[in-house]
């Protein structure tokens, strides 16, 4: 792997989206001393068969895996997740997490820590979920509009076929591993998800694979 490489991974399958996320990508500050590569996969099959492509394309060390509706808007993202990522116990980083994932496999049941700006159901606004201690607090779980990795670990694509849960599973996946996953402290939110209306079509029937395969087994 590429120490010195960031990757930014995207499944795509709304080009303005993809150009807007681009966009605030490439206004970023780099570190002195790296480089940084945008994959973007299309027509993939689920979540977690196009992140496992990108993976797989990308020598990179830190991985950026990020829905194609986020922007991200702090300047100094880079170099603020190389410093967490210094405690090498550190797996992943997100914006929003569970410090305890609930027993019933949805986020939203129990506390959140974290914020983000958003365009969903309720309008747009600075959504604060939970105030983060700094540096940052470790979570069974983050949201997967932005899942930051530095180590690689296969996603379930074996399992989650849609758009639900690879996110919760690659947490889990990354604990079982021994690594932390934590939630950085923000001054002001670091990116924007303008993600609407949530579509809970398979929602429910992933979550039950979620419970079987790491709640019930």
């Amino acid at each position: 792997m590429n120490d010195k490489k960031f990757a930014f991974v995207m499944c795509a399958n709304n080009e303005q989206y993809e150009k807007e996320a681009l966009y605030y990508i490439e206004r970023l500050e780099v570190p002195e001393g790296y480089s940084c590569e945008s994959v973007v996969i299309r027509e993939a099959e689920s979540m977690a068969e196009g992140y496992n492509r990108a993976m797989q394309l990308s020598d990179a060390r830190y991985k950026i895996y990020m829905h194609q509706d986020v922007m991200i808007t702090e300047k100094k993202f880079l170099k603020k997740i190389l410093s967490l990522f210094k405690n090498r116990e550190i797996g992943m980083i997100g914006l929003v997490g569970s410090p305890v994932f609930p027993e019933n496999g949805v986020m939203w049941y129990g506390d959140r820590i974290g914020s983000l700006y958003t365009q969903g159901s309720e309008g747009y606004g600075t959504y604060i979920f939970g105030q983060v201690a700094a540096p940052c607090e470790y979570v069974e779980a983050v949201d997967g509009f932005l899942m930051i990795t530095q180590y690689d670990v296969p996603w379930r694509a074996d399992i989650f076929k849609k758009w639900d849960f690879y996110d919760v599973s690659q947490c889990f996946e990354f604990s079982k591993r021994g690594y932390k996953i934590a939630v950085p402290a923000m001054l002001n939110p670091w990116c924007i998800h303008d993600c609407g209306a949530s579509d809970y079509h398979d929602y429910f029937g992933e979550r039950e694979k979620f419970l079987q395969e790491y709640r019930n087994s």
